[in-house]
């Protein structure tokens, strides 16, 4: 696949900024964890992954979605997002947290599709077969375009037990008023929006909105649907990466967006648990701040 490819050479050229000392064996790190603004002080990790397209596999495919639910868990992981449009990818996460009996240790997230008023519960079930549990972490309204949409139905299934979060998502700019009018009204558990380096319009309204409202923000398309790999391609991280902890372009791109205080996780795609690891490591160590941030966005716009 070539997104894969591009990730892997680009990880690559990266490597190697930071090393640890030849020898020396220390405790590993723990990964950064954030409050859920609703959720009476439970916490959630800030890297998880997302399963959209690279979980939608056959039955013989598994292998890369099992090694990277057990890479992210390991690594002190629990975010796992899906949704019934995401082909097998609810089917193929319920398997694996039920073959590795993993449920316990996982935050699943899924959505609801439809929009049918007094459907909500019978969709939901769907989603509970399918993961293979008896309650979600996270039901979300999937790509949210009506600023007048009301989460009643999800709230009662809140109220039910059915999911103990609710919330809302879009990954498309022209529905980006309509998610802040339900945010500011409604004021959901979670808001799931698509927000890179190179793609900062969440930052002037919606993620305002997460933050006046106690809403919790989960960021898909950390990487720009691959736009930014393929601008990092064959090119050196800067040295002063090193500042806020940070090994290979994937980390840049991520610790870039959880250095933003409305951010409460990252759920970058990925079939592959090298990745996967990578990935963990945007949640250790130094974020970069204002002014390191800024020198990231005038640098990532410099490579063309």
């Amino acid at each position: 696949m070539i997104r894969n490819w591009t990730r892997r050479t680009v990880l690559g050229s990266g490597a190697g900024i930071l090393m640890a000392g030849a020898g020396v064996r220390a405790e590993p790190a723990k990964l950064r964890t954030r409050p859920i603004p609703h959720g009476k002080g439970e916490q959630l990790p800030v890297v998880g992954v997302g399963t959209s397209e690279v979980f939608e596999v056959g039955p013989t495919e598994r292998a890369g979605p099992a090694a990277v639910v057990q890479a992210l868990v390991e690594g002190g992981g629990t975010l796992i997002d899906t949704a019934p449009s995401y082909g097998q990818a609810e089917n193929v996460v319920g398997d694996i947290l039920a073959a590795k009996k993993l449920r316990s240790r996982v935050f699943i997230a899924t959505k609801l599709e439809e929009y049918r008023p007094g459907g909500e519960a019978e969709e939901a079930q769907g989603c509970l077969q399918r993961l293979r549990t008896d309650k979600l972490d996270l039901l979300q309204l999937h790509n949210v375009r009506d600023p007048g949409q009301r989460l009643a139905g999800l709230n009662a299934l809140k109220a039910r037990g059915i999911c103990r979060y609710t919330g809302v998502t879009t990954t498309f700019e022209g529905a980006y008023p309509a998610a802040e009018a339900i945010v500011r009204r409604e004021k959901p558990d979670f808001l799931e929006i698509d927000y890179a380096i190179d793609n900062l319009e969440a930052e002037h309204r919606l993620l305002p909105a997460a933050a006046d409202s106690g809403t919790a923000v989960l960021v898909a398309l950390p990487f720009g649907r691959g736009r930014l790999f393929r601008a990092a391609l064959g090119k050196q991280l800067p040295e002063w990466a090193a500042e806020f902890d940070c090994a290979s372009w994937a980390q840049f791109f991520l610790k870039f967006i959880l250095a933003h205080p409305a951010v409460t996780a990252v759920i970058p795609g990925t079939s592959n648990p090298a990745h996967m690891a990578d990935n963990l490591k945007a949640g250790l160590g130094r974020l970069p701040d204002a002014g390191q941030r800024a020198r990231m966005i005038r640098y990532v716009e410099s490579l063309g």
